[in-house]
Protein backbone atom coordinates (compact mmCIF):
# COMPACT_ATOMS: atom_id res chain seq x y z
CA UNK A 1 0.00 0.00 0.00
CA UNK A 2 1.65 3.53 -0.84
CA UNK A 3 1.79 5.86 2.10
CA UNK A 4 -0.20 9.20 1.33
CA UNK A 5 1.70 11.84 0.38
CA UNK A 6 0.62 15.40 1.01
CA UNK A 7 3.56 17.55 0.37
CA UNK A 8 3.95 20.98 2.26
CA UNK A 9 5.68 23.42 0.19
CA UNK A 10 5.77 26.74 2.05
CA UNK A 11 8.15 29.37 3.31
CA UNK A 12 8.21 29.26 7.46
CA UNK A 13 6.81 31.97 9.47
CA UNK A 14 9.78 32.44 11.60
CA UNK A 15 9.84 32.41 15.26
CA UNK A 16 10.68 36.04 16.73
CA UNK A 17 13.19 36.79 19.21
CA UNK A 18 12.97 40.32 20.89
CA UNK A 19 13.86 42.04 23.96
CA UNK A 20 11.46 43.56 26.17
CA UNK A 21 11.22 47.11 25.03
CA UNK A 22 10.98 45.95 21.40
CA UNK A 23 7.63 45.77 19.23
CA UNK A 24 7.95 43.57 16.32
CA UNK A 25 5.00 42.51 13.78
CA UNK A 26 5.87 40.11 11.71
CA UNK A 27 5.52 40.11 7.70
CA UNK A 28 2.88 38.22 6.64
CA UNK A 29 4.05 34.36 5.04
CA UNK A 30 2.68 33.28 1.63
CA UNK A 31 0.26 30.72 1.54
CA UNK A 32 0.73 27.02 1.94
CA UNK A 33 0.33 25.03 -1.02
CA UNK A 34 0.22 21.17 -0.19
CA UNK A 35 0.32 18.31 -3.13
CA UNK A 36 -2.35 15.49 -2.94
CA UNK A 37 -1.87 12.06 -4.21
CA UNK A 38 -1.51 8.53 -3.10
CA UNK A 39 -3.35 6.51 -0.37
CA UNK A 40 -5.56 8.11 2.17
CA UNK A 41 -5.71 4.95 5.40
CA UNK A 42 -6.26 7.08 8.39
CA UNK A 43 -8.08 9.32 9.39
CA UNK A 44 -7.14 13.35 7.60
CA UNK A 45 -8.59 16.51 7.41
CA UNK A 46 -7.53 19.36 4.88
CA UNK A 47 -6.80 22.62 5.53
CA UNK A 48 -8.97 25.44 4.41
CA UNK A 49 -6.42 27.84 4.72
CA UNK A 50 -4.15 26.11 2.19
CA UNK A 51 -4.32 25.81 -1.54
CA UNK A 52 -3.89 22.25 -2.73
CA UNK A 53 -2.89 20.67 -5.73
CA UNK A 54 -3.68 17.30 -7.27
CA UNK A 55 -0.40 15.50 -9.08
CA UNK A 56 -2.10 12.38 -8.82
CA UNK A 57 -4.93 9.77 -8.61
CA UNK A 58 -5.78 10.03 -4.54
CA UNK A 59 -7.42 7.19 -3.09
CA UNK A 60 -9.36 7.06 0.08
CA UNK A 61 -8.91 3.31 0.70
CA UNK A 62 -10.78 0.95 3.23
CA UNK A 63 -10.77 2.61 7.00
CA UNK A 64 -9.60 5.71 5.40
CA UNK A 65 -11.44 8.90 5.94
CA UNK A 66 -11.10 11.92 4.09
CA UNK A 67 -12.31 15.37 5.77
CA UNK A 68 -12.67 18.43 3.87
CA UNK A 69 -13.78 21.64 5.34
CA UNK A 70 -15.86 25.14 3.68
CA UNK A 71 -13.79 27.10 1.53
CA UNK A 72 -11.25 24.48 0.73
CA UNK A 73 -10.09 24.84 -2.86
CA UNK A 74 -8.08 21.80 -5.14
CA UNK A 75 -6.54 22.70 -7.93
CA UNK A 76 -5.65 19.46 -10.36
CA UNK A 77 -3.03 19.02 -12.70
CA UNK A 78 -3.96 18.10 -16.27
CA UNK A 79 -4.34 14.51 -16.94
CA UNK A 80 -6.17 10.95 -16.87
CA UNK A 81 -4.52 9.64 -13.69
CA UNK A 82 -5.82 13.27 -11.85
CA UNK A 83 -8.28 12.12 -9.91
CA UNK A 84 -9.82 11.26 -6.49
CA UNK A 85 -11.77 7.58 -5.93
CA UNK A 86 -13.40 6.59 -2.59
CA UNK A 87 -12.93 2.76 -2.07
CA UNK A 88 -14.94 0.76 -0.46
CA UNK A 89 -14.95 0.98 3.17
CA UNK A 90 -13.76 4.43 2.86
CA UNK A 91 -15.44 7.79 2.89
CA UNK A 92 -15.52 11.34 2.00
CA UNK A 93 -16.93 14.34 3.77
CA UNK A 94 -16.75 17.36 1.62
CA UNK A 95 -18.01 19.96 4.48
CA UNK A 96 -18.85 22.81 2.36
CA UNK A 97 -21.41 25.86 3.04
CA UNK A 98 -23.58 27.63 0.93
CA UNK A 99 -21.36 30.79 1.78
CA UNK A 100 -17.84 28.67 1.84
CA UNK A 101 -18.34 25.38 -0.89
CA UNK A 102 -15.93 23.32 -1.75
CA UNK A 103 -14.36 24.06 -4.81
CA UNK A 104 -12.42 20.96 -7.27
CA UNK A 105 -11.06 22.62 -10.51
CA UNK A 106 -8.37 22.55 -13.09
CA UNK A 107 -4.92 24.07 -12.17
CA UNK A 108 -4.56 24.95 -16.19
CA UNK A 109 -3.61 28.77 -16.90
CA UNK A 110 -6.37 28.41 -19.18
CA UNK A 111 -8.83 25.78 -17.97
CA UNK A 112 -11.42 23.38 -20.59
CA UNK A 113 -13.69 20.56 -19.98
CA UNK A 114 -11.29 17.35 -20.03
CA UNK A 115 -8.43 18.83 -18.10
CA UNK A 116 -8.39 16.29 -14.91
CA UNK A 117 -10.82 13.19 -13.82
CA UNK A 118 -13.27 13.86 -11.41
CA UNK A 119 -14.56 12.52 -8.36
CA UNK A 120 -15.51 8.70 -7.67
CA UNK A 121 -17.08 6.75 -5.28
CA UNK A 122 -17.37 3.28 -4.69
CA UNK A 123 -19.61 1.72 -2.18
CA UNK A 124 -20.73 -1.87 -1.45
CA UNK A 125 -25.02 -1.20 -2.91
CA UNK A 126 -26.57 -4.04 -5.16
CA UNK A 127 -25.92 -3.48 -8.72
CA UNK A 128 -28.10 -5.57 -11.85
CA UNK A 129 -26.72 -8.94 -12.68
CA UNK A 130 -27.98 -12.40 -12.49
CA UNK A 131 -30.37 -14.09 -9.90
CA UNK A 132 -29.14 -15.43 -6.75
CA UNK A 133 -25.63 -13.96 -6.97
CA UNK A 134 -24.21 -10.73 -5.04
CA UNK A 135 -22.91 -8.80 -8.14
CA UNK A 136 -19.87 -6.36 -8.01
CA UNK A 137 -18.18 -4.86 -10.27
CA UNK A 138 -14.44 -3.15 -11.71
CA UNK A 139 -14.12 0.69 -12.12
CA UNK A 140 -13.84 1.76 -15.03
CA UNK A 141 -11.00 4.29 -14.85
CA UNK A 142 -9.29 1.63 -12.77
CA UNK A 143 -9.96 -1.59 -13.31
CA UNK A 144 -7.88 -3.03 -9.75
CA UNK A 145 -10.78 -1.55 -7.60
CA UNK A 146 -14.19 -2.88 -7.23
CA UNK A 147 -17.77 -1.64 -6.55
CA UNK A 148 -20.99 -3.26 -5.67
CA UNK A 149 -22.19 -5.89 -3.65
CA UNK A 150 -25.19 -6.32 -1.19
CA UNK A 151 -25.44 -3.43 1.44
CA UNK A 152 -27.80 -1.08 0.23
CA UNK A 153 -27.54 1.18 3.12
CA UNK A 154 -24.04 1.86 2.81
CA UNK A 155 -22.03 4.97 3.74
CA UNK A 156 -19.29 6.45 2.10
CA UNK A 157 -19.75 9.44 3.50
CA UNK A 158 -21.67 13.01 2.95
CA UNK A 159 -21.18 15.63 0.40
CA UNK A 160 -22.33 19.38 0.99
CA UNK A 161 -21.77 21.97 -1.75
CA UNK A 162 -19.53 20.98 -3.73
CA UNK A 163 -17.58 22.50 -7.27
CA UNK A 164 -16.60 20.01 -9.51
CA UNK A 165 -14.87 21.62 -12.64
CA UNK A 166 -13.62 21.03 -15.66
CA UNK A 167 -13.64 17.60 -15.34
CA UNK A 168 -13.90 14.32 -17.65
CA UNK A 169 -10.21 13.70 -18.80
CA UNK A 170 -10.23 10.25 -20.78
CA UNK A 171 -7.28 7.83 -21.83
CA UNK A 172 -9.64 6.73 -24.76
CA UNK A 173 -13.62 7.23 -26.32
CA UNK A 174 -14.30 4.01 -23.92
CA UNK A 175 -12.73 4.91 -20.88
CA UNK A 176 -13.03 8.65 -19.56
CA UNK A 177 -14.19 10.21 -16.31
CA UNK A 178 -17.49 11.86 -15.43
CA UNK A 179 -17.67 14.67 -12.89
CA UNK A 180 -19.56 12.79 -10.21
CA UNK A 181 -19.33 8.88 -10.67
CA UNK A 182 -21.38 7.20 -8.10
CA UNK A 183 -20.51 3.58 -7.90
CA UNK A 184 -22.56 1.35 -6.32
CA UNK A 185 -23.01 3.85 -3.41
CA UNK A 186 -25.25 3.02 -1.02
CA UNK A 187 -28.28 5.23 0.81
CA UNK A 188 -26.40 5.88 4.01
CA UNK A 189 -24.17 8.48 1.84
CA UNK A 190 -25.59 12.20 1.93
CA UNK A 191 -25.16 14.11 -1.26
CA UNK A 192 -26.37 17.71 -1.67
CA UNK A 193 -26.05 20.72 -3.28
CA UNK A 194 -23.52 19.87 -5.86
CA UNK A 195 -22.73 22.32 -8.93
CA UNK A 196 -20.98 20.15 -11.95
CA UNK A 197 -19.77 22.87 -14.85
CA UNK A 198 -17.84 22.42 -18.13
CA UNK A 199 -17.14 18.51 -17.99
CA UNK A 200 -16.64 16.74 -20.53
CA UNK A 201 -18.50 12.82 -20.50
CA UNK A 202 -21.27 13.14 -18.31
CA UNK A 203 -21.88 16.00 -15.20
CA UNK A 204 -22.73 12.61 -13.27
CA UNK A 205 -23.64 8.87 -13.62
CA UNK A 206 -25.17 6.64 -11.26
CA UNK A 207 -23.67 3.08 -11.84
CA UNK A 208 -26.21 0.88 -9.50
CA UNK A 209 -26.34 1.42 -5.61
CA UNK A 210 -29.39 3.07 -3.47
CA UNK A 211 -27.97 7.12 -3.40
CA UNK A 212 -29.98 9.95 -3.02
CA UNK A 213 -29.01 13.21 -4.27
CA UNK A 214 -30.97 16.57 -4.30
CA UNK A 215 -29.91 20.04 -5.58
CA UNK A 216 -27.96 19.20 -8.39
CA UNK A 217 -26.82 21.72 -11.16
CA UNK A 218 -25.34 21.02 -14.41
CA UNK A 219 -23.70 23.52 -17.07
CA UNK A 220 -22.64 22.71 -20.49
CA UNK A 221 -21.84 18.74 -20.00
CA UNK A 222 -20.26 17.49 -23.15
CA UNK A 223 -22.19 14.36 -22.96
CA UNK A 224 -25.21 13.58 -20.57
CA UNK A 225 -26.19 15.63 -18.18
CA UNK A 226 -28.07 12.93 -16.18
CA UNK A 227 -26.43 9.15 -16.44
CA UNK A 228 -28.19 6.26 -14.63
CA UNK A 229 -27.02 2.46 -15.23
CA UNK A 230 -26.23 -1.00 -13.61
CA UNK A 231 -29.35 -0.86 -11.28
CA UNK A 232 -29.65 2.04 -9.72
CA UNK A 233 -32.33 2.09 -7.41
CA UNK A 234 -32.09 6.09 -5.78
CA UNK A 235 -33.50 9.35 -6.04
CA UNK A 236 -32.28 12.70 -7.83
CA UNK A 237 -34.47 15.47 -6.33
CA UNK A 238 -34.12 19.22 -7.89
CA UNK A 239 -31.87 18.64 -10.52
CA UNK A 240 -31.54 21.26 -13.28
CA UNK A 241 -28.86 20.92 -16.72
CA UNK A 242 -28.27 23.57 -19.08
CA UNK A 243 -26.37 24.15 -22.40
CA UNK A 244 -26.26 27.74 -22.71
CA UNK A 245 -25.85 29.82 -25.95
CA UNK A 246 -22.45 28.76 -27.84
CA UNK A 247 -22.43 25.05 -26.06
CA UNK A 248 -21.17 22.55 -28.47
CA UNK A 249 -20.57 18.74 -27.74
CA UNK A 250 -17.45 16.24 -29.61
CA UNK A 251 -20.12 13.25 -28.07
CA UNK A 252 -22.14 11.29 -31.03
CA UNK A 253 -25.66 11.42 -28.82
CA UNK A 254 -25.48 14.04 -26.05
CA UNK A 255 -28.87 13.35 -23.75
CA UNK A 256 -30.37 15.15 -21.32
CA UNK A 257 -30.96 12.10 -19.12
CA UNK A 258 -29.63 8.81 -20.43
CA UNK A 259 -31.47 5.88 -18.11
CA UNK A 260 -29.97 2.31 -18.67
CA UNK A 261 -31.58 -0.91 -16.67
CA UNK A 262 -28.21 -2.63 -17.09
CA UNK A 263 -24.57 -2.16 -18.02
CA UNK A 264 -24.28 -1.10 -21.72
CA UNK A 265 -27.41 -3.16 -22.44
CA UNK A 266 -25.64 -6.44 -22.44
CA UNK A 267 -27.39 -8.36 -19.82
CA UNK A 268 -31.34 -7.55 -20.51
CA UNK A 269 -32.01 -10.71 -17.96
CA UNK A 270 -30.52 -9.23 -14.71
CA UNK A 271 -32.54 -8.96 -12.01
CA UNK A 272 -32.49 -5.38 -9.91
CA UNK A 273 -32.33 -3.57 -12.91
CA UNK A 274 -32.64 0.40 -12.79
CA UNK A 275 -35.96 1.11 -10.89
CA UNK A 276 -35.33 4.95 -9.18
CA UNK A 277 -37.21 8.22 -9.08
CA UNK A 278 -36.52 11.81 -11.00
CA UNK A 279 -38.34 14.45 -9.51
CA UNK A 280 -38.64 18.30 -9.87
CA UNK A 281 -35.97 17.86 -12.49
CA UNK A 282 -35.70 20.61 -15.72
CA UNK A 283 -33.54 19.90 -18.59
CA UNK A 284 -32.66 23.33 -20.73
CA UNK A 285 -31.21 23.59 -24.45
CA UNK A 286 -30.18 27.52 -24.97
CA UNK A 287 -27.84 26.27 -27.83
CA UNK A 288 -27.73 25.67 -31.51
CA UNK A 289 -26.46 22.18 -30.84
CA UNK A 290 -29.44 19.55 -31.33
CA UNK A 291 -30.05 17.56 -27.90
CA UNK A 292 -30.21 13.76 -28.99
CA UNK A 293 -32.91 12.97 -26.70
CA UNK A 294 -34.18 15.28 -23.69
CA UNK A 295 -34.88 12.23 -21.68
CA UNK A 296 -34.29 8.41 -22.96
CA UNK A 297 -35.54 5.66 -20.53
CA UNK A 298 -34.26 2.16 -22.18
CA UNK A 299 -32.10 -0.86 -21.74
CA UNK A 300 -34.89 -2.22 -19.10
CA UNK A 301 -34.60 0.79 -17.05
CA UNK A 302 -37.70 1.66 -15.12
CA UNK A 303 -38.42 5.16 -14.38
CA UNK A 304 -40.53 7.36 -11.88
CA UNK A 305 -40.65 10.89 -13.08
CA UNK A 306 -42.12 13.61 -12.04
CA UNK A 307 -42.37 17.20 -12.26
CA UNK A 308 -40.40 17.50 -15.34
CA UNK A 309 -39.81 20.68 -17.50
CA UNK A 310 -38.30 20.41 -20.51
CA UNK A 311 -37.51 24.17 -22.36
CA UNK A 312 -35.35 25.43 -25.02
CA UNK A 313 -34.27 25.32 -28.62
CA UNK A 314 -33.86 21.53 -30.02
CA UNK A 315 -33.91 18.20 -29.49
CA UNK A 316 -34.48 14.88 -31.70
CA UNK A 317 -37.17 13.46 -29.27
CA UNK A 318 -38.23 14.84 -26.25
CA UNK A 319 -38.89 11.32 -24.31
CA UNK A 320 -37.33 8.23 -26.48
CA UNK A 321 -38.95 4.77 -24.31
CA UNK A 322 -37.06 2.81 -27.38
CA UNK A 323 -33.42 1.18 -27.96
CA UNK A 324 -32.12 -1.47 -30.33
CA UNK A 325 -31.23 -3.14 -27.00
CA UNK A 326 -33.85 -3.04 -25.20
CA UNK A 327 -37.27 -0.29 -24.48
CA UNK A 328 -37.75 1.04 -21.21
CA UNK A 329 -39.76 -0.98 -18.96
CA UNK A 330 -43.11 -0.48 -19.42
CA UNK A 331 -44.36 0.31 -15.68
CA UNK A 332 -42.16 3.74 -16.38
CA UNK A 333 -44.04 6.71 -15.14
CA UNK A 334 -43.13 9.94 -16.44
CA UNK A 335 -45.02 13.12 -16.08
CA UNK A 336 -43.50 16.35 -18.17
CA UNK A 337 -43.99 19.49 -19.46
CA UNK A 338 -42.59 20.65 -22.70
CA UNK A 339 -41.59 24.48 -23.13
CA UNK A 340 -41.43 25.64 -25.91
CA UNK A 341 -38.43 23.01 -27.51
CA UNK A 342 -38.76 21.82 -31.29
CA UNK A 343 -38.44 18.21 -31.54
CA UNK A 344 -38.82 15.51 -34.13
CA UNK A 345 -41.09 13.51 -32.36
CA UNK A 346 -42.30 13.96 -28.56
CA UNK A 347 -42.76 10.79 -27.60
CA UNK A 348 -41.77 7.53 -28.41
CA UNK A 349 -43.73 5.16 -26.02
CA UNK A 350 -44.06 1.96 -28.17
CA UNK A 351 -44.90 -0.41 -25.27
CA UNK A 352 -47.31 2.13 -23.50
CA UNK A 353 -45.85 3.43 -20.61
CA UNK A 354 -47.47 6.05 -18.50
CA UNK A 355 -46.38 9.46 -20.50
CA UNK A 356 -48.49 12.32 -19.78
CA UNK A 357 -48.22 16.17 -20.52
CA UNK A 358 -49.30 18.51 -18.23
CA UNK A 359 -49.01 22.25 -18.22
CA UNK A 360 -48.99 23.16 -14.99
CA UNK A 361 -45.51 22.02 -14.37
CA UNK A 362 -42.79 24.38 -12.63
CA UNK A 363 -39.35 21.79 -12.89
CA UNK A 364 -36.72 22.44 -10.44
CA UNK A 365 -36.36 25.12 -8.00
CA UNK A 366 -33.51 27.28 -8.73
CA UNK A 367 -33.40 29.23 -6.12
CA UNK A 368 -31.30 26.87 -4.33
CA UNK A 369 -28.72 27.24 -6.27
CA UNK A 370 -27.93 30.70 -5.41
CA UNK A 371 -24.87 30.06 -3.81
CA UNK A 372 -23.00 28.74 -7.19
CA UNK A 373 -23.50 32.12 -8.69
CA UNK A 374 -25.01 30.55 -11.75
CA UNK A 375 -27.34 33.30 -13.21
CA UNK A 376 -30.69 32.02 -14.63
Amino acid sequence: MKKTFLYLLLLPLGLFSCKDDETTTPEPGPAATKELSGDISTDVTLDASTEYKLTGSLLVVNGGKLRIPAGTVIKAEKGFNKYILVEQGGQIFVNGTADKPVRITSAAASPAQGDWGGLIINGKAKLSGPAGKVTTSTTEVNPAVIYGGDNNNDNSGVIEYLILEYTGAKSSADIEHNGLTLNGVGSGTKIENVYIPYGADDAIEFFGGSVNVKNLLVVDSDDDMFDVTQGWSGTLDNAYGVWKAGYTSTESDPRGAELDGNLDGNTPGDVNQSDFIFKNITIVNESTFEMQDAVKVRRGAKATITNLLVKGTTATDLIDMTDGKGNGNSGTVIEYKNDGMTVKQEVKNPDNANIKANSAITGANTSVFGWTGYKF
